[in-house]
Order: C-alpha cells, then sequence, then structure tokens
C-alpha cells in the first residue's frame, strides 16, 4: 500500500513599495505593487481527533503575521532587504523563511512561496 501525502495552499495578497538596486531601468525608481502571495505546506499525517493536516485558519493567520511585516512598507528599509534586493523572488525567499519556521513540525513541511506583481508574473521559492 503506498503512503500517501496532503498539500495546503492558501492565497493572501499586501501591497508596499520597493527599488530594485543596480536594475538599470524605471524599477530603480520608488514604485508600488498590490503583490499576490501563494503558500503551499504538505505532510504525510493528519491530526488523529480532527483528521485535518493543518487547520486553514491557523495557516492563514501565520501567513497574515508574515505579510504583515511587508504590508504597507518601503521593503527597501526592513532590515531583511538591507543586503537583499527586495525583489518578487527575494520576497518570496522571505514569506518561505518566515512561514517555514512557524508551520513546520514533524509531519508538515513548507513546500513553496510565490510571488506575483501581476497574474502573468510570478516568482517561487522552494528547498529541495
Amino acid at each position: 500500500m503506498s503512503k500517501g501525502k496532503w498539500k495546503l495552499k492558501v492565497k493572501k495578497d499586501f501591497s508596499s513599495a520597493h527599488q530594485l538596486r543596480n536594475y538599470g531601468g524605471k524599477c530603480e525608481n520608488m514604485h508600488g505593487h498590490n503583490f499576490g502571495v501563494e503558500v503551499e505546506i504538505e505532510g504525510d499525517r493528519l491530526d488523529q481527533k480532527v483528521e485535518i493536516l493543518m487547520d486553514f485558519k491557523e495557516l492563514k493567520k501565520e501567513l497574515n503575521e508574515v505579510l504583515d511585516t511587508l504590508d504597507h512598507k518601503h521593503l527597501n528599509s526592513l532590515e531583511y532587504f538591507e543586503h537583499r534586493n527586495p525583489s518578487s523572488e527575494n520576497i518570496a525567499r522571505y514569506i518561505y523563511e518566515e512561514m517555514k519556521k512557524r508551520v513546520e513540525s514533524e509531519h508538515v513541511r513548507m513546500v513553496f512561496a510565490s510571488v506575483s506583481e501581476k497574474e502573468s508574473s510570478v516568482a517561487t521559492y522552494f528547498e529541495d
């Protein structure tokens, strides 16, 4: 018998401004986005009492708390982006790392975090 897994995905958005250092174009000027965010977790064992991997409500709460650190901020002024460009790629990595600290356990692991500046442009960070 094969052992199955479950994946949960939640979506949220936030608004902030950034400037891409060394870009050599308009994006080097301060500008803003309504960033879309999607995170996914997976696990191989459900809670025995309720039979869920993780409560969607809890997953959304953790994501909201992470995004509160970015929402309506100038990303370049945040410590994490002091020596990293606040690109969509690095924003996705930041969200992944922060969510990993909050939700990973013996039976739950982060799969990815994606950030979009618009629907047609998405950056995803994950670890092998």
